[in-house]
C-alpha cells in the first residue's frame, strides 16, 4: 500500500494549456516568453517547477542555442506567440520520452493505515521494536520523529525538508522530548500525529519527483531512425569476440551492459526484465558475425531486437530506479 501512488507526468494534458499571451500589445522578451511558458506548464504539472535538462533540450529543439542573446531579445506579438507555442510543444515532446515520475501525497494511505486497527496495531509495533534498541520495551517520545522517517513516502510521510509542519505536529503532541513510552502509548502518540498529517496534507499535498525513470521504448525508436548510429553499434558488437560465445550471446551481453546508453531496461537484479530479455531473444538466430561483409546481416538483426524491445516497452513501459 502507497501512498506515493506514481503519477506519470508524459506531455499529454500541455496540449490544453492557454497559449494566448498576456498582452498582445506589448513587444515581450525571450525572458517574458519563457516565464510565461514555464509558468503555464508547471501549473499543468502540479506545480512542479520543470528540470533544467528539459527545458535545455527543449530551447535547443526550437533552436535557440544562444539562451542569454535570446533572454534579452524583445519579439514582437506574432513572433512571440510563435516561440510561445513551440516552446510548449518541445516540452511536450520532451515529456513523451523521457516523462517525469512525481508522487503526490496527499494523506490517503495514512488514513486507510488508521482506519484498519489491524494494520495500525502491526505497523505501530514494528516501528516500535525497531526504535528499541535497547530492548527494555521504553523509547523516547522523541523517537516518534524517527518512526515518521522510517515510514517514509512508501507510506504516505513526506520528508522533514518538504513538509516542515512536521515539526510543528511534533511539537503540538510533545513528540519532542524524553519521556519514555511503552508500546501502547508509542502506538497512542503515532496515532495522534499520524492523524494530523493525515489532515494537513489532505489541505496540502506535497508532489515532487521521483528519481524514477520510464523505460517505453521512445528512446530506441529514435535509435531506430538513425542508420550511422546503428552502424556504429554493429561495428562495436563485432569487435567484442568473446571465448565460447556466440554472436547472439554477444549481441545480448553488449545490449545488457549498455542498456542505460541505448534506453533500454536493466537487467541487473531485474527479475522481470531478465525474462523480456529472454522473450526478446527466443528466436535470435544464432550465426556468427565476424567478417565486414556480415555487417549488413548484424545491422538488420540489431534493428530487428531492438525493434521488439520497443514494441514490448511501448505495451508495458518498465519504472527503474538510475540513481
Amino acid at each position: 500500500m502507497s501512498d506515493a501512488a506514481l503519477r506519470v507526468l508524459d506531455g499529454t494534458n500541455l496540449t490544453a494549456l492557454d497559449l494566448s499571451l498576456p498582452d498582445p500589445h506589448l513587444n515581450l522578451t525571450g525572458a517574458h516568453i519563457l516565464d510565461i511558458a514555464h509558468s503555464r506548464v508547471s501549473s499543468s504539472l502540479f506545480g512542479l517547477p520543470l528540470p533544467q535538462s528539459i527545458t535545455a533540450s527543449a530551447l535547443a529543439r526550437i533552436a535557440i542555442h544562444d539562451v542569454h542573446a535570446f533572454l534579452s531579445s524583445h519579439f514582437p506579438k506574432e513572433k512571440a506567440s510563435h516561440i510561445l507555442r513551440h516552446y510548449i510543444a518541445a516540452i511536450a515532446h520532451q515529456l513523451k520520452g523521457d516523462p517525469l515520475v512525481v508522487s503526490i501525497l496527499d494523506g490517503n494511505t495514512l488514513r486507510l493505515f488508521l482506519e484498519d486497527e489491524d494494520d495500525f496495531a502491526m505497523l505501530a509495533e514494528n516501528l516500535f521494536t525497531d526504535l528499541d534498541v535497547e530492548d527494555n520495551g521504553k523509547i523516547s517520545k522523541s523517537e516518534v520523529r524517527n518512526a515518521l522517517v522510517q515510514m517514509g513516502v512508501e507510506m504516505g510521510v513526506p520528508p522533514f525538508s518538504e513538509f516542515p509542519q512536521l515539526n510543528d505536529i511534533l511539537r503540538k503532541h510533545g513528540a519532542d522530548g524524553e519521556e519514555q513510552l511503552g508500546q501502547a502509548q508509542f502506538a497512542q502518540l503515532l496515532q495522534v500525529v499520524l492523524q494530523d498529517l493525515a489532515e494537513e496534507l489532505s489541505q496540502k499535498n506535497v508532489v515532487f519527483i521521483q528519481n524514477i525513470k520510464i523505460i517505453n521504448g521512445s528512446k530506441l525508436r529514435q535509435l531506430l531512425a538513425n542508420d550511422m548510429e546503428l552502424n556504429n553499434i554493429a561495428e562495436k558488437v563485432m569487435q567484442e569476440k568473446q571465448d565460447g560465445l556466440g554472436s547472439r550471446e554477444i549481441i545480448r551481453s553488449f545490449l545488457e551492459r549498455n542498456a542505460k546508453e541505448l534506453g533500454l531496461p536493466l537487467s541487473e537484479a531485474d527479475e522481470a526484465v531478465v525474462l523480456l530479455y529472454d522473450d526478446v531473444f527466443a528466436d535470435v538466430p544464432k550465426e556468427e558475425y565476424g567478417a565486414e561483409s556480415d555487417k549488413d546481416k548484424l545491422v538488420e538483426l540489431l534493428k530487428d531486437i531492438l525493434q521488439k524491445f520497443a514494441e514490448q516497452l511501448e505495451s508495458n513501459p518498465v519504472f527503474q530506479d538510475f540513481a
